[in-house]
């Protein structure tokens, strides 16, 4: 492939696996595309898919994975920790090799136009295709969730969709879809189950409550495992870094007698974000990522 595009799509089901592995079925064994990486959550009831493609085949298995989603997932009946508006309920398109940010603006709406008109499904452009500056962040379009959605989107003024009808599909919701630069899903688990205490510790570092510029947070209940977590998305690690957050997030717990058990990725994570935790917690000298053998290979 001489030019890349990855594509993230969430889906809104994480529990039942029969269904997840349909959607995914969507990007199995496809020309032009290759499936990296899936994973579903039970507690925030999503599934997380990282494909890469040329752009003409990542739109078709994108349009058709929207369609066996609007198919499956019925939304009026879902139930979960992580905020949500749809099945599907965002596509990012990330530009990675040979292609522009445009490029991929242009396989989003592409993607758009044909699941709207197919499936019934409305879509809001975001990030780098907002078509209006309230549109770029993905917190504030999905504010309301689905089930306020109908209702918020009677203000047509500020909130008729790009694509499709005027108001949410009856059962598969609203999308959010469009291009952005490489964003890392982070999480942070904390060894207690007052989730007011991992929300008080997103307040502190997202940006939206004067926190760091390029992390965006919340705080969830892990009901599986009965402890609350800090879930984050760094949206530029350059800017903002893995580490950063981490022991920001340590400190912070420190104030209320919690501690970190742990964190974890979801999805897939550039190798210098892992190069730059390195660095700093080891000390590296005058490192360089090219000193990695897998790099070299």
């Amino acid at each position: 492939m001489d030019r890349i595009i990855e594509c993230v799509p969430n889906f809104s089901e994480g529990r039942d696996k029969e269904k997840v592995e349909k959607i995914v079925d969507c990007f199995r064994n496809r020309e032009g595309v290759k499936l990296l990486d899936y994973t579903s959550d039970e507690d925030h009831n999503r599934s997380v898919v990282t494909v890469i493609g040329e752009p003409e085949p990542l739109k078709d298995v994108m349009v058709a994975a929207i369609g066996k989603a609007v198919e499956l997932i019925d939304m009026t009946k879902h139930q979960g920790q992580h905020p949500r508006m749809g099945c599907v309920d965002v596509v990012p398109f990330i530009p990675i090799r040979g292609v522009t940010v445009e490029d991929a603006d242009a396989v989003a709406k592409a993607v758009a136009k044909e699941a709207s008109e197919k499936f019934g499904q409305p879509f809001f452009l975001y990030e780098k295709s907002a078509t209006a500056p309230h549109r770029e962040n993905l917190a504030k379009v999905r504010q309301g969730q689905f089930e306020g959605m109908a209702e918020k989107m009677k203000d047509q003024e500020k909130w008729k969709p790009d694509f499709g009808p005027n108001t949410i599909h009856p059962t598969g919701g609203v999308t959010a879809i469009g291009a952005r630069m490489p964003l890392i899903a982070y999480n942070i688990n904390l060894d207690t189950p007052n989730v007011e205490i991992a929300q008080k510790i997103a307040d502190k570092i997202r940006h939206v409550k004067g926190g760091f510029r390029f992390c965006k947070a919340m705080g969830v209940m892990l009901e599986d495992r009965n402890i609350a977590q800090v879930s984050m998305n760094l949206t530029d690690y350059t800017k903002t870094s893995v580490y950063t957050v981490f022991e920001t997030v340590r400190m912070e717990a420190r104030r209320y007698g919690v501690n970190v058990l742990g964190s974890e990725v979801v999805g897939l994570i550039p190798l210098q974000a892992i190069v730059d935790c390195a660095e700093y917690y080891l000390g590296f000298e005058g490192f360089d990522s090219k000193q990695v053998l897998e790099t070299r290979l």
